[in-house]
């Protein structure tokens, strides 16, 4: 039997108060081994979101079924309201399966997805915005720029430069040099022994961009999510093709964008903290002690079957050779 009448009823619409949410996939089943010390590097990652984002951002986490000890640390976040939303899984479903599901779930227009092992410096979130907003059909920018990227995912971004959209060049950026290779050695490549290496930049409105990124952090537009981004579970652990199959490849068959910020502005840890990144969150701390406001973020059906697939992979061929000819 029901008494009265729902007072929720008679209200308004929900406003939304952020128009950008990070959210962070995190499994750390134990302090053993391979995760000795990937809990001091998840604290790390995640306080460095909670220094540099603006208002108008909000963090989900989604505790992907790790032990008592992660679970207790972020539910004193949620209370302390360090964090807007925490997703609690009993059992490990899978990153992928809890990225897109917890994205899915998001009303935010730009989503950022990362990895818990991601430390953030200041200004990493307005200069994704920078692009967003000067760039046309942007789908994802990420603020770990790869040098090496040219061609992974950026068919889009070929074909804009093909019919002069976007201002193209291959330059040397000598300031990337340390942190790229902080980068190559956190996934263990070869580190590079030259600073003058070109770089494959692209410009709009005075803005200058990177091609191509990896998947480790990236700010997608949620309309992706809808679109192009596969429907059914990928029931993957972690790895094999889950991540190109969900993350990568949606990006360019939405026909937008993938782009990366021109300078470094986020470092991937690995699983063992170092004293530079320590530092380096000590700075964000600092900045975000004596900055009290920061600036607002401006808010800035395709078929996936066979047939669908067949053009897209013949259309990325066309467009790679043609660039190909024009820019050897």
């Amino acid at each position: 039997m029901r008494i009265g009448w729902n007072p929720q009823k008679s209200e308004k619409k929900i406003l939304l108060n952020t128009h950008h949410r990070i959210i962070v996939v995190v499994y750390i089943p134990s302090e053993e081994g391979f995760y000795e010390n990937s809990f001091e590097v998840f604290k790390t990652c995640l306080n460095s979101l909670i220094s540099t984002i603006n208002s108008d951002a909000a963090i989900t986490v989604v505790n992907n079924g790790s032990y008592q000890k992660v679970s207790d640390y972020l539910n004193l976040y949620l209370k302390e309201k360090k964090i807007d939303t925490l997703i609690s899984h009993n059992q490990n479903i899978g990153k992928i399966d809890a990225l897109i599901g917890a994205a899915r779930g998001a009303r935010e227009k730009y989503l950022t997805l990362t990895d818990s092992d991601i430390l953030f410096t200041t200004g990493w979130q307005e200069k994704t915005k920078e692009i967003f907003a000067n760039f046309p059909n942007v789908g994802a920018v990420s603020p770990i720029p790869v040098r090496k990227g040219l061609y992974f995912g950026t068919s889009s971004v070929l074909k804009q430069i093909l019919l002069r959209r976007i201002k193209f060049k291959r330059i040397a950026i000598p300031e990337n040099f340390d942190a790229y290779n902080k980068y190559l050695s956190s996934i263990n490549w070869d580190l590079e022994d030259r600073n003058d290496n070109k770089w494959n930049v692209v410009e709009s409105n005075n803005c200058k961009a990177n091609i191509g990124s990896g998947h480790q952090v990236l700010t997608i537009d949620r309309d992706i999510l809808f679109k192009t981004v596969p429907t059914n579970p990928s029931l993957t652990l972690v790895g094999g093709s889950s991540e190109n199959d969900y993350v990568d490849f949606p990006i360019d068959k939405a026909k937008k964008l993938r782009l990366s910020t021109y300078n470094n502005h986020a470092f991937h840890m690995g699983n063992k903290l170092e004293t530079w990144m320590i530092d380096l969150q000590n700075e964000n701390k600092r900045i975000s002690a004596n900055t009290k406001n920061h600036e607002n973020t401006q808010s800035i059906n395709l078929l996936n079957n066979w047939w669908y697939n067949k053009y897209f992979g013949f259309r990325k061929k066309i467009i790679k050779k043609s660039f190909n000819i024009f820019y050897n």
